[in-house]
């Protein structure tokens, strides 16, 4: 219509009708401020309202990642609650796209609701591998329950300070606030212990019980594996390679270093590679195109590390729960320099890595075609790194921290050693597959790290 009146010189015309629109745009931007001033403002009433009320000792809620899916340690903890003490109601906390991720049994919370101050004020037990809003006011009686996200390779808490490009728009005076109000972290192994007592320094008790998202990887059975390797798609016989890079933090946008096609092609028909993108990305790591399957938005990672092989990886603190599983892994660390200068790491994990180290995409192919991938190298590798990274998870720290938690008992189930656990057996586990025929002119990279 502008263009008509333009056309026929109604030009002052044209003038008045782009101000009113203009006027209009104005009018409603401040409506919607004062609109969420006045929800805020309400909102804050009756957070303060509800902290008057009586804590409901049988209540307890849940969180993942800032409101993502039923997933992490939180999630097999509201399971274990449900399960061990039943006396308890539990809530989880979830944007609303991701609450068909949540089992039958849960009441679902909106963040920032009515319904989602209402749990934060009058809950006895707070459980996440985040922190809650910064708004939070702990009562007397309320016990936080802070998982964590995984085993530290690069630099959390305080120790990211000293660390722009990672810790870019990090306030650690909050983040101390948020450490005085834990009441218990969790830990799987002294490492982790150590790191975090040292990085987020308080008054908290650390519970050496290991990881209740790792439970799964002892109870699941051989027919498990065969159920979700089906619902993935992954044909009978063929090795499933997942595929999981960390985030980088002096990078804007998701880094995608491996043509995964290309290794699928050189490797042959009987791989396949389960691709997942960092949850910090919110965003697909590569299209499912033959036999690269994009599996980001799978709503377990401990389900496709049972499905998978293998896996591949950077610098995920996946590698430390995936070791749960004594199955092989090959690390990728074509940027270790970048990373460590960008975010700082706890050791030199070229030094002592879980498996075979490809520092380029054909040497990662090579590992793989020439089956050094679980060659007795990798094994020993992997051997080494289990006995110092997966002390605690025996299947049953899920049970230790209700028990312990909820129940107030202090004769919990002795940690099962390491050797006489027995993970349940890959796919590929039971048949050696023959080699792959390398192409001329690649590289042949012997058994090492």
């Amino acid at each position: 219509m502008h263009h008509t009146l333009i056309r026929f010189g109604l030009h002052r015309t044209y003038r008045t009708l782009q101000l009113a629109s203009a006027l209009q745009r104005a009018a409603a931007r401040t409506a919607g401020k004062v609109l969420r001033g006045l929800r805020s403002a309400a909102l804050r009433v009756h957070y303060r309202l509800q902290r008057c009320l009586p804590l409901r000792t049988d209540r307890a809620v849940f969180a993942a990642y800032d409101g993502r899916g039923h997933s992490c340690n939180p999630g097999a903890l509201e399971t274990a609650f449900r399960d061990l003490a039943p006396h308890i109601r539990t809530a989880w906390i979830a944007r609303p796209e991701h609450h068909h991720t949540t089992p039958p049994g849960p009441r679902r919370i909106v963040p920032g609701t009515a319904a989602y101050w209402t749990a934060l004020a009058r809950s006895a037990y707070l459980v996440s591998n985040t922190d809650f809003d910064h708004r939070l006011v702990k009562r007397r009686g309320q016990v936080i329950v802070q998982t964590g996200q995984g085993t530290p390779l690069g630099h959390i808490g305080l120790d990211l300070q000293e660390r722009p490009a990672a810790a870019r728009g990090r306030d650690f005076a909050r983040l101390l606030r948020g450490v005085d109000q834990w009441d218990y972290v969790l830990s799987a192994n002294r490492h982790t212990t150590l790191t975090h007592e040292r990085a987020h320094p308080g008054r908290y008790t650390t519970l050496e019980y290991g990881y209740p998202r790792n439970d799964v990887f002892r109870t699941a059975t051989a027919a498990d594996v065969a159920r979700l390797r089906a619902s993935l798609g992954i044909p009978e016989g063929t090795v499933a390679i997942l595929y999981a890079p960390t985030r980088r933090d002096y990078r804007r946008s998701q880094r995608r270093s491996l043509d995964l096609q290309r290794i699928v092609r050189r490797l042959g028909p009987r791989f396949v590679v389960l691709a997942r993108a960092h949850h910090a990305y919110g965003a697909p790591l590569t299209g499912t195109c033959g036999r690269v399957v994009d599996v980001s938005d799978h709503p377990s990672v401990e389900s496709l590390c049972l499905a998978s092989d293998a896996l591949v990886t950077d610098y995920s603190s996946l590698m430390f729960d995936y070791a749960n599983l004594d199955r092989p892994i090959v690390i990728h660390a074509d940027d270790w320099e970048a990373y460590e200068a960008a975010r700082g790491t706890y050791f030199d994990l070229r030094s002592f890595p879980p498996g075979a180290v490809a520092r380029s995409e054909d040497e990662l192919i090579d590992i793989f075609a020439t089956g050094h991938w679980r060659g007795s190298r990798s094994a020993q590798l992997r051997s080494a790194f289990r006995e110092r990274f997966c002390t605690y998870d025996d299947g049953r720290a899920a049970e230790r921290v209700v028990r312990r938690v909820v129940l107030g008992e202090s004769d919990l189930p002795p940690v099962v050693p390491l050797e006489e656990r027995r993970p349940v057996p890959s796919a590929a586990s039971s048949a050696r597959e023959p080699l792959t025929t390398v192409p001329a002119g690649s590289a042949v990279v012997t058994d090492r790290v």
